[in-house]
């Protein structure tokens, strides 16, 4: 284990100073930097989006059924979306490799050991987290743990 924490503490400077993902679980939890955006979220789906401005969309999805997108409520509203799910939403902001193995399960079991839903989107560069609006905070403070525990092990 001390060889591992060695490569850690030699690698962390380079990632702080670069584009560079990595994929060592115990650094990715250890430096998550979970952040509260400010605003609520939803997701809708509809058969076509063209009504929907793309500088409006967070992320969309195509599935057989329809696209998802996940917009600001306000916008949504604005928009005249159904939707039955309001989100908080979380960015890590570590710089993750999409073949990272681990990361996901690692936060989304500690969230649903305090009866957190989270739906996850992986971006490029970091990973965001929808969670319900009433657990925002409380999932915040889990993840800080979670990256305070990382640290100190």
């Amino acid at each position: 284990m001390a060889k591992q924490y060695d490569f850690l503490l030699f690698i962390s400077p380079l990632l702080l100073f670069t584009n560079m993902s990595t994929t060592n679980l115990t650094y990715l939890i250890a430096n998550m930097e979970p952040r509260l955006n400010a605003g609520a979220y939803i997701f809708a789906t509809m058969p076509h989006t063209a009504a929907i401005p793309r500088a409006s969309t967070i992320c969309e999805f195509k599935e057989k059924e329809g696209t998802t997108v996940i917009i600001e409520k306000a916008a949504a509203d604005r928009l005249g979306l159904d939707y039955s799910f309001v989100a908080a939403w979380i960015t890590l902001h570590v710089h993750s490799d999409l073949a990272a193995v681990g990361l996901t399960a690692a936060f989304s079991s500690a969230l649903a050991q305090n009866d957190i839903s989270c739906n996850v989107v992986a971006g490029f560069y970091h990973d965001h987290l929808f969670v319900d609006t009433k657990d925002g905070e409380k999932a915040l403070a889990i993840l800080q743990e979670m990256a305070g525990e990382a640290a100190t092990s």
